[in-house]
């Protein structure tokens, strides 16, 4: 093994064992603190003073094992999945705490803090025992024994150090220890990681979950479709079909007049002709409202582009699109930024809007941005919630940050590819 190969294997060992020290004496008081705080939380639920800590302190819980999670990918490429169930906003806190405890997370996240404090410590601890304990064997030789030993037996591992001899060997004993310890001091921290995982990992709970939204996105999908429909049937029959109707009356009639009165059958065709127009532009727009012709023609971009050219405030697009989106996926985008763009021209108060459209990492992300007065929330009547169901269908999922006098930022991202 070259020096090179040396160095970055002992960078990469004293960086495991650092790490494990920080888990094993900064991160795992927290876990005691918390299990405290959680059990109290429980016996003063039917005092009622639990029902208001125990959701703050399962949050807090449910925070110090994201963090754990976390460092587990970023450190040692451990990937601890959890699913969590949604708490519905704005509830009460009797059905916030009960929710919240009929969740299997959070049990499996309270049943980690006893563990991690205890086997968790000893496997975070190790990496840097391992390291660290050689340092003292290598100082042996060099007098240390003296101040050990103190006309006794010092044992260093299991070699007794009584003189000078013995000490070396203790050193000689120690070199091996650290070779070994720059060996797999960073797949101690790994099996530390492991023992969090199996503990936190939630793999079944994750498929439940993932059933249990599509169930739900595939019934508003549903429910959506058939709204859709039924609106298209009516705009069809009180729009342009009332119109066609009444173009072949007058048409009809214009047949009988054509010999007897030419002036009244020259007014009739003029009527039909304006009717013909008329119920030409409904089916534009109908079929504008189902599939805009410049979307289908020049892609997401510039449909958004013309939308924001429709608004009666300024707005400026920024579009980083390399490719094109399927037609479902750029349809559901289309509809969802012309929503979020009518909402702030019309409750916003803002004097201009932003757009960003971009995909990375095989997300089609939109941010719609404003400078009005903010407070814009998922469910409160702004028509978000319907843009959330509309993305769901496809896996996407939507972000609002509106504080009080602003700014908006609406974020919208759409797993997908580009073609």
């Amino acid at each position: 093994m070259n020096s090179e190969d040396m160095r970055g294997r002992a960078r990469r060992a004293l960086l495991a064992a650092v790490q494990g020290l920080m888990l094993a004496l900064i991160t795992m008081p927290f876990g005691m603190a918390f299990l405290v705080l959680t059990l109290l939380s429980l016996a003063f639920i039917p005092l009622g003073i639990g029902l208001l800590t125990t959701p703050l302190v399962l949050t807090g819980v449910r925070a110090l094992a994201d963090v754990r999670r976390r460092l587990a990918a970023e450190w040692c490429g451990v990937r601890i999945r959890a699913v969590y169930r949604q708490v519905p906003r704005g509830t009460n806190p009797w059905t916030r705490t009960f929710t919240m405890l009929g969740d299997p997370q959070t049990w499996r996240d309270v049943r980690w803090l006893p563990v991690d404090f205890t086997a968790g410590f000893v496997s975070a601890l190790l990496p840097a025992l391992l390291l660290f304990y050689p340092v003292e064997g290598l100082m042996l030789p060099f007098g240390l024994w003296r101040a050990y030993t103190g006309g006794g037996t010092y044992w260093y591992a299991f070699v007794p150090v009584t003189g000078e001899a013995t000490a070396v060997g203790a050193g000689l004993l120690a070199l091996v220890i650290l070779r070994v310890a720059l060996r797999f001091t960073p797949n101690l921290l790994t099996a530390h990681f492991r023992l969090v995982r199996a503990v936190l990992d939630n793999g079944e709970g994750e498929l439940v979950e993932r059933v249990r939204v599509l169930t739900e996105t595939r019934r508003d999908a549903v429910d959506t479709s058939a709204a859709e429909l039924r609106r298209i049937e009516r705009d069809l029959h009180d729009g342009a079909q009332a119109r066609l109707v009444a173009m072949g009356m007058d048409l009809g009639t214009v047949e009988m007049l054509l010999d007897k009165d030419p002036a009244q059958a020259r007014q009739l065709l003029a009527r039909a002709r304006r009717n013909s127009v008329d119920a030409l532009e409904e089916l534009r727009d109908l079929v504008r409202g189902i599939h805009p012709p410049v979307l289908a023609e020049r892609g997401l971009g510039d449909a958004v582009r013309a939308l924001a050219l429709r608004l009666p405030l300024p707005a400026e697009v920024a579009v980083e699109l390399p490719g094109r989106v399927d037609a479902p996926v750029e349809s559901a985008a289309y509809f969802a930024v012309g929503e979020v763009l009518t909402n702030a021209a019309k409750h916003a108060g803002a004097d201009r809007i932003w757009v960003d459209l971009h995909h990375t990492d095989g997300l089609l992300r939109i941010t719609v941005t404003d400078n009005g007065g903010g407070g814009a929330r998922v469910g409160a009547g702004s028509g978000l919630a319907g843009i959330e169901k509309r993305l769901g269908t496809f896996d996407g999922v939507l972000a609002v940050s509106s504080p009080a006098g602003g700014p908006t930022m609406v974020t919208m991202e759409i797993p997908c590819v580009l073609s």
